[in-house]
């Protein structure tokens, strides 16, 4: 049995990486503050049975993976207390804390753990209608969906025929026209994923500026990496049967990575469109590149620049804010490689968006929705493409391309490189390109590239530039 999070990326402890903490407290912290129930608030249909349905011994309640099927640990997984893995349990609990109670206060919403501007993405309760109880928070059923109408067919035996594998598959078929989710679909999964990883028309289910303002974590999102940091299953032969119908067949982490680009790059521009994107008179600053007007000033007689021109930002006057590009930065680059056809048009429509972010809101919105046709017409050629090891490598160049990598000014789009950097070298090994030995020997140079992006605050873009490079340097040299 294999599982992606235990080689590859995840080879490494993550407890024990000094580097990538303080990364994994600024990108998970949305797990631990605001922790992602995967499902859209206007979901309807399905009945919620809370996690005590999954917990018996013979289903997902077992103190071991010893499972001939499945691990049957995943509930004591979910339930971790000291790792990201468990940081979904966790969702309701932490809105008792104090930063919970702090950004409470400050935006005067009373007990957190009742507000519904929180229990959108704290807890399942707010959209099973009661069922589900709150102290849930994010369960099994936010991912997997709503049980009521699958759960008898999923926990009955297989091994009846003298096919078992094809038995499984046909199992698995009916349980997701029963209503289970098919997470194995990185559309499905990203689009299930970004309603509170990244935000939603929902109720409780989009982290505004203001909120952020009040002390919420910035919210950010990278689907493979996220993914493999709550992966409570194993890829191995019975996986492959049950998701795909051939033994062999396993996730394809570079189509997960691109899927998930281009659908956070979708949701953002639809929410921007719609009453998300004002607040008042205000813009919502949410849409924005936090760090260009997060910087330091200076009031002086000699003037002092404190940001970089972007050559993916024409148009956009000194001291004017633009959008967060960091998923259409790394869109760029997976389309140079994928889709190659949509790419030039990308360029375009992209740079004609920054252009009208700098004219008038009515300008900008008719640009978003041009680019938003390219975004999805670029989600849908990566899923449908099959991604071949060599494309692995080709995308890491794509990345480190001066095109690309030259955008990499501002804090948010070189997290995203090094998030997709570390994902295609996971994606390396889970395929059987790169050993875990060798992955493990340039560990060093990715994870000084984390310690680049560890603190926006202190973030440096030579620095970045430099550890990036030597990353990439070091995977190249495996081709």
């Amino acid at each position: 049995m294999r599982m992606h999070a235990g080689t590859g990326r995840s080879a490494r402890p993550w407890a024990a990486m000094a580097a990538l903490a303080a990364l994994l407290l600024a990108l998970t912290a949305a797990a631990l503050i605001a922790a992602p129930p995967a499902r859209s608030q206007g979901e309807s249909g399905g009945r919620f049975l809370g996690v005590a349905s999954c917990a018996g011994s013979t289903c997902h309640g077992r103190m071991e993976g010893d499972g001939t099927v499945v691990r049957q640990d995943e509930l004591m997984r979910w339930q971790d207390p000291s790792t990201p893995g468990g940081a979904h349990s966790r969702a309701w609990a932490v809105l008792g804390n104090g930063r919970s109670q702090f950004i409470a206060r400050n935006l005067g919403i009373g007990d957190p753990a009742r507000a519904p501007m929180c229990l959108g993405c704290h807890s399942d309760a707010a959209v099973s209608r009661g069922t589900a109880p709150l102290a849930d928070g994010v369960s099994c059923e936010s991912c997997h969906g709503p049980a009521g109408g699958w759960i008898a067919s999923h926990y009955a035996g297989v091994g009846t025929n003298a096919n078992p594998g094809a038995e499984m598959r046909e199992k698995h078929l009916a349980n997701l026209r029963a209503g289970l989710r098919k997470l194995e679909d990185p559309v499905v999964r990203a689009g299930v994923c970004v309603d509170c990883h990244f935000g939603a028309a929902g109720e409780g289910q989009f982290v505004t500026h203001r909120i952020m303002a009040a002390g919420h974590p910035r919210i950010a999102f990278e689907l493979d990496l996220f993914s493999s940091l709550q992966a409570h299953h194993q890829e191995d032969e019975d996986y492959g049967w049950r998701k795909f119908g051939a033994p062999s067949a396993r996730t394809d982490h570079v189509q997960m990575w691109a899927v998930g680009q281009a659908t956070a790059l979708e949701r953002s521009l639809a929410l921007f469109q719609s009453k998300r994107g004002t607040e008042g008179i205000f813009p919502e600053f949410f849409f924005l590149d936090c760090h260009s007007c997060h910087r330091r000033i200076y009031d002086q007689a000699k003037p002092v620049k404190t940001g970089l021109d972007n050559p993916g930002r024409p148009g956009i006057p000194e001291g004017m804010p633009p959008y967060n590009d960091e998923n259409l930065i790394m869109l760029a680059a997976a389309a140079r490689v994928a889709a190659p056809a949509l790419a030039d048009q990308l360029a375009v429509r992209s740079a004609a968006f920054h252009r009208a972010m700098a004219t008038d809101r009515p300008s900008a919105v008719a640009a978003a929705a041009q680019l938003a046709q390219t975004v999805a017409a670029l989600k849908g050629a990566f899923a449908a493409r099959r991604f071949a090891g060599t494309d692995t490598f080709t995308m890491v160049d794509a990345i480190a391309a001066k095109a690309v990598s030259d955008r990499f000014t501002d804090y948010a789009g070189s997290q995203q490189a090094v998030m997709g950097v570390d994902t295609l070298l996971g994606a390396m090994v889970s395929s059987g390109r790169v050993t875990v030995g060798a992955a493990a020997g340039i560990r060093s140079d990715i994870d000084r590239a984390y310690t680049a992006v560890a603190d926006p605050n202190s973030y440096k873009p030579s620095e970045f530039h430099a550890a990036l490079g030597r990353a990439v340097q070091a995977i190249r040299a495996l081709r």
